[in-house]
């Protein structure tokens, strides 16, 4: 069988961004966009 084989991901060389965060009662979202609202990363803490 053969091995499945890894993309590798393109770093971004990202100068400045924007960081929006949505908390509620039961989970905070935590999204990092370029200056042109495309979303860079993001992350969920909680439920």
């Amino acid at each position: 069988m053969a091995k499945p084989t890894r993309k590798r991901r393109v770093k971004k060389n990202i100068e400045s961004g924007i960081a929006h965060i949505h908390a509620t009662f039961n989970n905070t979202i935590v999204m990092i966009t370029d200056v042109h609202g495309n979303a860079i990363a993001w992350s969920s803490a909680g439920a």
